[in-house]
């Protein structure tokens, strides 16, 4: 984009028969190439078609026809609205003079005129369209390197969030269909809750689809975790369960300490924060790290929790099978208003076959089933 064209301004004037205007191009030639055109339609198509175009000029004078006119059909289209448009001669009326105005012009030069002071008001014209075209164009470069800076923040958010997955899958052993179903599952409850009242505020496109991305880091904390306590298939012992507790708290400082490297706060960062930190957090206050109840929990969280207990609750383990949807939904019933915030379970009860579908549609195979019982093997025996 060249935003310092070394060229003289162009302009278009009409000029009818008997008019006598050879005087305006002849005394012009030093501050803009004109081309003369001798009919309305011809100089409303050299508007439209001539690129760049600086300036207009139009007798005012009734014989050379009705200027007034001509200018307004420029000022109505899109394509020549931001063309100056000068009216000359006339009368020196305030009658005729409002009455260029008020069909668009942008300048109105009564004659007899002083020629050097008309050709100064053309060039004021001319350096003004100048100026405004040089600030568009600006900000149409602007906008264009703003774009370019979005798309590489996004790429970069959509990196990061790809790289610290893998390493969550690295220590999790949980199949890429885990990920993808809880994603599916958050942005359902995400979409059906975004006109409710106490969730329109958060719950905007932008956060809901940052809510997607997200969704996958809950459990990268488990990085941290033993592969005595991780890898264990039966019940937590009370000092193993306070160690995988642990696994919100280092989740959110590595998502956190990911931001600091990279120098800048997202939006993307804090919600994947608080989707670590808090998705074991319960409504009643009884979950961790912080114990927090209600409102006190982050909306991203409470979404988050309901969809990682479905997921729990529907999914087949290496060392289980894993429950009816049926079954999943009472259990989410029961924990209403106990670990689960009421309105979200009420959002899941109205879209809960869009959850059995997410389910069925993101199923683990038994090969998806046998590679994890593989990986987990090779993982204790080292």
């Amino acid at each position: 984009m060249d935003l310092f064209p070394n060229t003289k301004p162009q302009a278009v004037m009409l000029d009818n028969p008997g008019a006598r205007l050879a005087w305006v191009p002849s005394l012009l030639r030093d501050v803009c190439a004109i081309s003369v055109v001798h009919d309305g339609d011809h100089l409303l198509q050299s508007a439209r078609e001539r690129r760049p175009l600086d300036l207009v000029l139009l007798s005012a004078d009734p014989e050379d026809g009705n200027a007034c006119e001509l200018c307004r059909q420029l000022k109505c289209s899109m394509t020549t609205s931001n063309i100056p448009v000068l009216l000359f001669g006339g009368g020196r009326t305030a009658e005729e003079e409002l009455q260029g105005f008020q069909s668009g012009a942008n300048e109105y030069i009564p004659l007899p005129i002083h020629p050097e002071i008309f050709k100064a008001r053309v060039k004021v014209q001319l350096a003004h369209h100048s100026s405004v075209h040089l600030v568009r164009m600006i900000n149409e470069r602007l906008e264009e390197v703003v774009d370019h800076r979005s798309e590489e923040i996004a790429i970069t958010q959509h990196a990061t969030m790809l790289a610290m997955t893998s390493l969550a899958q690295t220590r999790d052993f949980e199949t890429g269909n885990h990920i993808r179903r809880t994603q599916q599952y958050v942005r359902a409850l995400g979409v059906h809750l975004k006109s409710h009242p106490r969730f329109s505020r958060f719950l905007t496109a932008h956060n809901i689809e940052l809510l997607y991305k997200s969704a996958p880091l809950h459990d990268i904390g488990k990085v941290g975790i033993p592969d005595r306590i991780l890898l264990k298939p039966g019940r937590f012992e009370p000092d193993e369960m306070e160690i995988m507790k642990t696994h919100t708290t280092l989740g959110r400082d590595a998502i956190e300490y990911a931001e600091n490297l990279l120098g800048c706060k997202l939006d993307f960062f804090s919600i994947a924060k608080e989707i670590a930190y808090s998705h074991q957090e319960k409504w009643d206050g009884t979950g961790y790290p912080q114990g927090l109840a209600g409102e006190a929990i982050p909306i991203s969280a409470r979404l988050m929790a309901l969809a990682d207990v479905y997921d729990a609750v529907i999914s087949r383990r290496v060392y289980k099978n894993g429950m009816s949807h049926e079954k999943a939904v009472e259990i989410i019933l029961a924990g209403k208003g106990r670990h689960f915030d009421p309105d979200v379970v009420d959002a899941f009860l109205a879209i809960a076959n869009e959850f059995r579908d997410i389910a069925e549609r993101f199923a683990d195979s038994d090969l998806d089933i046998a590679k994890k019982a593989e990986y987990m093997a090779m993982a204790a025996a080292t």
